[in-house]
């Protein structure tokens, strides 16, 4: 019986469309995604987690809550070394490890092969550029391993640019790493420019030069700093005149409103840092840089990285409960939704990854902490280094043992201590054993313990993550949690507690899904997750896990 012909030309349209299918699912799968043209590495300097919820009913829909609807949030993030810096920081967020395998650090440290203190990206060997000063004499060749953005010119062949911009010179450095088309930082001295280093090039482009003329960084600096909305608003921080804050030079008391013009005077043009406007300047910065470098306008992938360093200038001299702090989170909310725009519409909404993370947080002020009788300290190191000379004559009845103190590290000169019939060894584990009945100091290991023994969670991992062989010293040491030292006005960072460890992260754009976990995950996450995301290589010592909820 011949076979219907309408049941054979069916039969072939069939096996025709199952080939098709076949055909579609066995193509690799990274030629179906569509790679980001650029990612965006947004870094906010001094953020603690809980700006985002304590100020979130305040800010408007297109800014830092737009990446929390449309982004992955991770709610749970935290750093997970000591100490929590800024040239740490953002080390760490781009290359996914820990200063242990980076070598940054501390922002400044002991060096102790040539006996005296270091800056984590000076590099005399390089020239200035863009200033008569010093301050462009800078290069990330203290970084020993690579960055994601280094990664991904590697995986292109030099193709595609990198390019890293901040007020600090740190952080506009460290986070593009060694193979950086640019970095560019702002030299808050007499010219208020936009300047770098002959490590990148010899001349500034002529799109920065003009920028520089444009006199961007004054123009700001005729405003008056008021609050954003009536400061009776502002009820999630303490009184905007309190003991806690350190006032501007020029001004008796930390309150608004602050005109600018008369204060720069005292201040210099570097007031700008001191301001939000500075983040707004970094943005007007970084969009010149999209535009006239043509980032992310063809195929091949292109790295900006962008850190707000104001938030931090701020941060240090008000505190986190200010209203100072608040009215900058909410200017950068604003700024933020301005950015975004701005890349809809020059790169294209579905073109672009943004990531926006924090390289540590902050500590309330301890003094304010105090006056609510809540545990807080300041630590004396005149005091501690006293206590610790008298501890090695008292034990050893000798001096010149101890090289340095800082960090809250000791280092010790093995050369004096051995010439006296001793060892490194058992000096530093008196030490550790005599400091921890200091007032001030919680707990205290020496480099030998940390390099026989592996603690696996807690504070002390978080330390042993920042102990460094080579670089770090004899003794390391850890204070009581919220502990400051110096003045009893403002705040700072650098511990291992959760106050200055919980941070933002939060991932937006092409090959992000949208959602928020709980999970706990570390800075050191970010890296090696979008190199997956572009299929390339991590950075070459990561030591972070590819956070895969996040991705498409």
């Amino acid at each position: 019986m011949a076979k219907d012909p309408d049941f054979k030309k069916m039969k072939k349209i069939i096996l025709l469309g199952i080939c098709l299918v076949c055909l579609i699912n066995c193509k690799p799968k990274e030629t179906l995604e569509k790679k980001p043209k650029l990612v965006v590495g947004v870094v906010i300097d001094q953020m603690r987690y809980d700006y985002l919820t304590r100020f979130y009913d305040r800010f408007g829909k297109g800014g830092f809550k737009r990446l929390l609807n449309d982004g992955f949030s991770l709610e749970n993030a935290h750093f997970n070394y000591i100490p929590t810096y800024t040239a740490v920081g953002h080390a760490s967020i781009f290359t996914g490890t820990t200063p242990d395998n980076h070598g940054i650090i501390s922002n400044d440290w002991y060096d102790k092969f040539q006996k005296k203190s270091i800056y984590c990206v000076t590099d005399t060997t390089y020239n200035s550029v863009g200033t008569a000063s010093n301050r462009g004499q800078r290069s990330p060749f203290r970084m020993m391993t690579t960055t994601v953005s280094d990664q991904l010119h590697l995986a292109q062949n030099g193709r595609g640019k990198s390019i890293g911009i901040a007020i600090k010179d740190r952080s506009a450095i460290l986070p593009v790493g060694h193979t950086a088309n640019a970095a560019y930082w702002f030299d808050g001295g007499i010219d208020g420019n936009f300047i770098t280093s002959s490590f990148y090039m010899n001349n500034l482009p002529n799109w920065v030069k003009e920028f520089n003329e444009e006199k961007n960084a004054e123009k700001y600096l005729t405003k008056n700093w008021e609050t954003l909305y009536d400061i009776a608003t502002y009820t999630n921080s303490i009184a905007d005149n309190n003991k806690f804050e350190r006032p501007f030079l020029g001004k008796t008391e930390p309150t608004f409103p602050y005109n600018l013009q008369e204060l720069k005077v005292e201040n210099g043009i570097g007031l700008l840092n001191s301001t939000p406007f500075g983040s707004t300047f970094t943005l007007d910065f970084a969009k010149r840089a999209i535009e006239k470098e043509q980032l992310g306008t063809d195929d091949d992938v292109d790295f900006l990285t962008v850190s707000f360093s104001s938030p931090d200038y701020i941060g240090h001299q008000f505190g986190p409960a200010s209203v100072e702090i608040e009215d900058t989170y909410l200017r950068l909310d604003k700024d933020l939704e301005n950015f975004l725009n701005y890349l809809d519409e020059k790169v294209g909404k579905d073109n672009y990854t943004l990531f926006l993370t924090a390289d540590h947080a902050a500590v309330n002020v301890p003094s304010y902490l105090q006056s609510l009788k809540i545990p807080a300290h300041y630590f004396d190191f005149w005091k501690f280094r006293e206590f610790a000379l008298q501890t090695i004559e008292k034990y050893f009845n000798a001096n010149g043992f101890i090289e340095n103190i800082s960090n809250y590290q000791i280092f010790l000169n093995k050369e004096n201590i051995e010439s006296k019939g001793f060892t490194v060894d058992e000096v530093a584990q008196k030490l550790a054993d005599e400091v921890i009945n200091f007032d001030g100091v919680y707990k205290a290991v020496t480099a030998r313990t940390l390099q026989t023994t592996r603690f696996t969670d807690g504070i002390l991992n978080s330390l042993q993550n920042g102990y460094n062989q080579k670089y770090s010293g004899d003794v390391m040491m850890i204070p009581y949690p919220a502990t400051l030292t110096g003045s009893r006005k403002g705040t700072s960072h650098g511990s291992g507690y959760s106050y200055d460890t919980h941070i933002p992260i939060i991932f937006y754009g092409n090959g992000i899904r949208k959602g928020v976990s709980k999970k706990r995950y570390t800075v050191i996450d970010i890296a090696p997750t979008i190199a997956n995301l572009l299929k390339i290589e991590a950075p070459n010592s990561t030591t972070g896990i590819i956070i895969d909820e996040v991705l498409e």
